[in-house]
């Protein structure tokens, strides 16, 4: 198809083609509750300036201290690096557009928005199992864990999700924006595919049935690998004598668990539910949790129980020398 400029507001229908080209798209978000924008705005902002800093933080001290060079804080600092990039691609938007009079994101940039999304969410959803199956390795075969979780194979699986989580997004986003809109006004703060997809001029196999894969590619599978791992995790550590041993065990695996159930509870109430389900706005809510309350939590959930991770945050912090860390499971 050949490129067509348009201008502002502009729409040009193909002839021959039915097929609508739009040169922007108007953001709705939250403007039929005004008095609420500002209170979105102050809510947003700060968890968005949290989520980068807490973030970042664990980044660092996941390259910086030699003490945490392991398999766990390797994929910990990989998923941080995906929650920076999971809100820089909407919320920046959505703050610009909550204070402005005129909500609109022209197409390409909705198109790197749609993307950065679902490959950020996409190779979220494979880490955490990868994630899953490397505490199942130390609890359950801890001798063997060093031979098994090499750095040649650590580093394999965190790319094997990232490879997974890129493609699907892309094979996603270029199915859907060349589907004829008939329409320009996103119900939705951000270019979120499903609120898009609203805009078709007619439903499309094709895409309902990647949609489809994809989703259970994400979301079931990777979940019930979790909860497989975690049948075998509970199992070893009921069987562990030491009450230390087994809080050591638990406060290790805990925070992983904790981030699973907020992050999958989310995503699966937005991409699995029951098709009668037509409630936008609960749609927009739980959108804004899920892409600004989850990634601010990460770190936190990583550091409360965490002593290692504390250790090196007061290192790096320069407030107070690190002691000796405890061994990693």
């Amino acid at each position: 198809m050949k490129r067509i400029t348009l201008t502002v507001g502009e729409r040009k229908e193909i002839q021959g083609e039915n097929l609508t080209i739009w040169s922007y798209f108007c953001l709705e978000g939250f403007s039929r509750y005004p008095k609420l924008e500002i209170v979105l705005f102050t809510f947003s902002l700060v968890m968005y300036l949290i989520t980068l800093l807490g973030n970042s933080i664990l980044i660092l001290i996941t390259i910086l201290d030699s003490g945490l060079q392991t398999p766990m804080y390797f994929f910990l600092g990989n998923l941080s690096f995906m929650d920076i990039c999971y809100t820089s691609a909407s919320i920046p938007t959505l703050l610009v557009n909550l204070l402005a009079s005129r909500k609109t994101i022209i197409f390409s940039g909705c198109a790197v928005q749609m993307y950065m999304s679902l490959a950020m969410g996409s190779t979220e959803c494979v880490l955490l199992a990868v994630m899953a199956y490397d505490r199942y390795v130390a609890i359950c075969n801890p001798l063997r864990y060093p031979i098994i979780m090499n750095r040649q194979a650590y580093v394999q699986m965190a790319t094997v999700s990232w490879v997974t989580g890129c493609l699907t997004a892309l094979l996603e986003t270029s199915f859907a924006l060349q589907i004829p809109f008939c329409g320009n006004i996103i119900d939705h703060f951000t270019c979120e595919i499903l609120a898009v997809l609203k805009l078709a001029c007619a439903n499309s196999l094709l895409m309902d049935t990647i949609m489809l894969l994809v989703s259970v590619l994400l979301l079931p599978i990777p979940m019930l690998l979790i909860c497989i791992s975690y049948v075998f995790i509970l199992s070893t550590i009921l069987r562990i004598s030491s009450a230390e041993g087994r809080n050591k065990a638990f406060s290790t695996c805990g925070a992983h668990l904790t981030v699973v159930i907020l992050y999958y509870g989310a995503a699966l109430s937005m991409y699995l539910k029951p098709s009668s389900s037509n409630s936008q706005e609960i749609d927009k809510i739980i959108s804004l949790l899920y892409g600004v309350l989850t990634p601010m939590l990460n770190p936190i959930i990583y550091s409360l129980r965490n002593k290692e991770v504390k250790d090196a945050v007061k290192k790096l912090l320069g407030k107070i020398p690190l002691h000796q860390t405890h061994k990693n499971l």
